[in-house]
This record gives C-alpha cells, structure tokens and sequence, in this order.
C-alpha cells in the first residue's frame, strides 16, 4: 500500500516562501555578518622599529631628544601614542647606548632634561632622575624606562623596538 502525500497550496506556498527566504537571508547575512567582525578578528598590535635620529648627529655624553606617534589599529578602534626620550651615547660604540622614556615613572608626566643641573626634571612633582635615568628626589617608584632593543641601519639610524599590544 502507498502512501499518498497531498500537499495543499497553502502548505506549498509557505514551505517555499520559507525554503527562499532562507537562501535569501543566508546570501545577504553571512557576508554581512563577515564584514562586522572581520576587524575584530585581524592583528591589533604589530611590533615596529622606529628611526629616532642619526647616530652620528648624537654627541657622547649629552642626551639626544626624540619624539614619535606610532598609530594602532585594532578592530574598530585607533588609537595613537606618543612616545617620547633620550638617547644618551656613552662612547663612540654604537652598541653603548642607553636609551630612556621621557615618562615620568610616577604620574607619566613629561621629563626634561636641565642642562644645567645635569639631571632629568619632571614638571609635575619636581621629581628629578640623574643622566642613566635613576631617581635622584620626589615620588617616582622606580628609574625612568628603558627601551631595551635599538639597532643601527646600514645609513646610520638608531632604529628602537616598539612593541605592539
């Protein structure tokens, strides 16, 4: 005995508005639904190495300035950070050389160097931090920062390690 399937149109035209529908929906949502999260899902932070000057324009014994903005993207947000030190050459070595964050370790306030009193002023708390960056008076809980990895390109730049996060 055979079973016999009657459909009426009513059941048809549902099932088939159902069954295109979701064609539809899976054809138009899923890329949409890539598009939303592919930010989320790349790389936020990348290491980068950042020139910070000419070695050779870097006298032994003085701390050298520099400054840079490095931009992040992470999924949909940009961020931008100011970074900021002193390269300090204590020889004719390339390889001795300190260099430090101009970031207060107490509250991150800017620090400068004073020339005259050889020492790094913070602005904020008059803390001050001899020339390799030890705390010498005020607040701060710890030395200025290092940045530990530097090299020199083959035209001379001091290029320091950033890393991304």
């Amino acid at each position: 005995m055979a079973a016999s399937h009657n459909i009426s149109r009513r059941d048809f035209v549902k099932l088939t508005t159902a069954v295109v529908g979701s064609i539809i929906g899976a054809a138009v949502g899923l890329p949409a639904v890539g598009f939303l999260i592919d930010p989320a899902l790349k790389a936020g932070g990348k290491d980068a190495w950042i020139s910070v000057g000419k070695l050779a324009d870097m006298l032994v014994g003085a701390p050298h300035p520099f400054s840079f903005t490095l931009t992040r993207v992470n999924g949909w947000e940009r961020t931008a950070t100011n970074y900021g030190g002193f390269v300090l050459r204590r020889s004719e070595d390339p390889q001795d050389i300190l260099i430090l964050s101009s970031r207060c370790t107490h509250l991150g306030c800017q620090v400068n160097w004073r020339e005259d009193a050889q020492v790094y002023i913070c602005p904020c708390h008059d803390a001050k931090f001899s020339m390799d960056g030890e705390v010498l008076g005020g607040p701060p809980p710890r030395p200025l920062d290092r940045f530990q990895e530097f090299q020199v390109d083959a035209d001379g730049n001091l290029q320091i390690h950033v890393k991304g996060g």
